[in-house]
């Protein structure tokens, strides 16, 4: 932690996570993302939590092995590839502040002229596919390769019915992608790069696989599992960041406010948060709030970072 902070760890982990996951099942707000289809079928009862520490311990309570659609949460592992494969050439064509307009914001994108806010909104994402289908031969594979190696876990795929649902939904998100062409800001065959998008969107995973995959950020680059070097401690810190100041759409000052930590929301509904050189926080819950954030996850983040003592502020 930053500054020493020392982590009040309790006596048991368990006990902590069984207590906030009890409570948040009793919070009745939110509703389920409806405007992709197959989104809209997820029983909105289900709730998660897991916790995965550096140690190699994972600790979870309700459906922690329940495969989700991650949706934006898959933004964080494109970018890790696209800082990868073109290096800081990636922040010639998309910003990294905040955007303080809503994730598919089209009109700040035709002010900027067509460079994208931040990686963590749909523009900056989309961006990040197009790096991916122009310097990858099979921009999916290596996506795909990559998650399942981080989370130890052959079997994540991405779910076919949400991707199709995207295809034929998705006409805002083609908007952002060719106004981008418009500027110039897009190299492959916008169609190609929509697909990988939606596609990237439709992956899924458990918090459990979640949690696994994501340590490495809060490792300096290393995985706590496999002992296997990610990324560099300077590129874990820079991803940390971008998802203190975007991760959590136009909610992610308040997130940084109330919880203190870097995490990533998705509209499936879940939410990872990291804990630097202590481990990742991973939630899911179906209803969200209007900014498109699980309100049972963001809950009991929030209270598992309090009880623990995990702000990094």
């Amino acid at each position: 932690m930053s500054g020493g902070q020392q982590i009040n760890a309790p006596d048991n982990l368990e006990s902590l996570l069984k207590r906030v996951h009890e409570q948040a099942q009793k919070l009745s707000e939110g509703v389920v993302a409806n405007y992709i289809p197959a989104l809209a079928e997820v029983n909105p009862d289900q709730c998660a939590l897991t916790v995965a520490t550096l140690d190699g311990q994972i600790t979870s309570q309700g459906d922690s092995q329940t495969q989700f659609s991650i949706q934006s949460i898959s933004k964080v592992f494109g970018l890790m590839l696209a800082m990868e494969r073109v290096g800081d050439d990636l922040w010639q064509r998309v910003q990294m502040e905040p955007s303080g307009q809503p994730f598919n914001s089209i009109v700040q994108l035709e002010w900027e002229k067509g460079i994208p806010r931040n990686p963590m909104i749909n523009a900056g994402a989309i961006l990040v596919s197009d790096v991916l289908v122009s310097h990858y031969s099979a921009s999916k594979s290596a996506v795909l390769s990559m998650v399942r190696n981080l989370c130890g876990d052959d079997h994540v795929q991405a779910d076919n019915r949400v991707h199709q649902s995207e295809l034929e939904h998705g006409s805002r998100n083609s908007a952002l992608a060719y106004l981008m062409k418009s500027f110039g800001n897009i190299e492959a065959d916008v169609t190609e790069v929509l697909d990988h998008y939606f596609w990237q969107c439709s992956l899924t995973m458990s918090t459990e696989g979640l949690a696994r995959s994501l340590a490495f950020l809060a490792n300096r680059g290393t995985c706590p599992f496999s002992g296997k070097r990610i990324t560099s401690h300077r590129e874990a810190q820079r991803i940390n960041a971008l998802m203190s100041t975007s991760g959590m759409y136009d909610q992610s000052g308040h997130f940084a406010f109330t919880v203190g930590l870097p995490a990533k929301s998705g509209v499936g509904g879940g939410i990872v948060a990291i804990v630097p050189d202590y481990g990742v926080i991973a939630a899911w819950s179906p209803p969200l709030n209007s900014y498109g954030n699980s309100v049972r996850g963001m809950e009991m983040i929030r209270k598992v970072a309090t009880e623990l003592g995990l702000s990094v502020y």
